[in-house]
């Protein structure tokens, strides 16, 4: 019965070698592919790119390969015979991935969906990847593609691509550092990437992206007194000449306070502890709204601390009034100034004070005066599908908010 069931390898039917007629033939029906429009016309390509297609689906790799290598450079290549290769093995497609010059960006972006991570790591280090691409490839929030596309400087990153990057980078910090190299990324995008970065990309944000206001308030200079006699009506413009004004403080809310100055609340505050009453209370005082001093407060480096006391004309020593308000350690273990402290002592002597203002202000309108109920409910619900629906401020407020209702 053994006997029966042993099968004998010699007798099974052997594959036959593709023949030297068949590689010929590959290679000729190539040629003709490749012939310039003046020696075949459209429709012979096609059905010679047809007959290659149903050749290629039988192929040895090394035949579609060798093929491929041969389109890479053509200037007009059949659809099918593009979407067969493309989508082959990384080693057949990578040459028309790097260098296939004929690829639309429909082709490609057809490749980013149904190809695999290996593939769209290629497009993403194609020369000149345009902006329709550049949002495919960030679709999927994959590190390795990103990654690559960041640091290739001939791509065009569309401010929907930069901000999908930039959300991911809550994530991945380690893509902060390739988003600071790239020419797409506007202060809105930086400003809120600040929150998460580690401390030499956030001294990076703040040399590069702390601007001054100084061309705006030259701009805006006589429509103060125009908004004042309006009676300040119009919300809209009320909030832009906040943001351009020069003076940091509230008035109106050092009037109202049961505190003599702003100094004054920040001593009250290191004497007795950093309650939530009296976070509020200065974050008014320094004309900004509670919620943005919250998260200046519970920032778990320091530095926002700096921007607040520079912004505000606060002296050098608040910095260590609010640090000890919160109960942070001022010295490490070998008795030297705590990092973080020492860090934030750097970022103000640093900055100028109207830059200081400008940051200030950029985080106090986008995690404030942005915030609608529809946003905090898609924060919660980390509903960023739904991102398209809301201003820069407010897709701000959701990426820098996220974390914390998320967690």
């Amino acid at each position: 019965m053994a006997d029966a069931l042993t099968i004998d390898l010699a007798d099974l039917p052997v594959a036959p070698a593709p023949s030297r007629a068949r590689r010929a033939l590959l290679r000729r029906l190539a040629d003709v592919v490749c012939l310039p429009s003046s020696r075949v016309n459209a429709f012979e390509r096609a059905v010679t790119a047809d007959l290659l297609v149903e050749m290629l689906r039988e192929a040895e790799p090394d035949d579609r390969r060798r093929v491929a290598a041969r389109l890479a450079h053509l200037g007009e290549v059949p659809n099918a015979l593009v979407r067969l290769l493309l989508r082959d093995e990384l080693e057949i497609a990578a040459p028309l991935l790097a260098d296939g010059t004929s690829l639309s960006d429909t082709d490609l972006i057809g490749c980013v969906r149904h190809a695999r991570i290996e593939h769209r790591r290629v497009i993403a280090g194609r020369r000149g990847v345009s902006e329709v691409v550049a949002e495919a490839l960030t679709e999927a929030g994959e590190l390795g593609v990103t990654d690559v596309l960041l640091a290739n400087l001939s791509a065009s990153l569309s401010p929907a691509a930069i901000e999908r990057i930039v959300a991911d980078s809550r994530t991945y910090n380690s893509l902060v550092t390739g988003l600071l190299r790239r020419p797409e990324l506007r202060p809105s995008h930086a400003y809120v990437m600040f929150w998460w970065a580690e401390p030499e990309a956030r001294r990076l944000i703040l040399q590069r992206f702390a601007v001054s206001r100084e061309v705006l308030q030259e701009a805006a200079s006589d429509l103060f007194s125009r908004a004042a006699e309006d009676g300040w009506q119009d919300a809209l413009v009320r909030k832009a000449l906040q943001f351009i004004e020069r003076r940091q403080r509230n008035r109106a809310a050092i009037e109202k306070s049961p505190y003599a100055s702003l100094e004054d609340a920040v001593l009250v505050a290191e004497a007795g502890g950093m309650s939530r009453e009296i976070a509020s209370e200065i974050a008014y005082l320094a004309g900004i709204k509670p919620m943005t001093g919250a998260k200046i407060f519970t920032d778990h480096c320091g530095e926002p601390l700096a921007i607040l006391c520079k912004a505000t004309g606060l002296p050098r020593s608040s910095i260590v009034s609010l640090w000890r308000a919160m109960r942070r350690p001022e010295e490490d273990s070998q008795g030297q100034i705590a990092p973080a402290l020492e860090r934030t002592f750097l970022i103000y002597d640093m900055m100028a004070v109207d830059r200081a203002q400008t940051v200030l202000r950029y985080w106090n309108w986008s995690l404030s005066s942005a915030l609608t109920p529809a946003l905090i409910r898609a924060i919660r619900e980390g509903d960023e599908e739904a991102v398209d629906e809301y201003s820069a401020p407010q897709r701000a407020a959701m990426l820098a908010l996220a974390a914390d209702y998320n967690g």
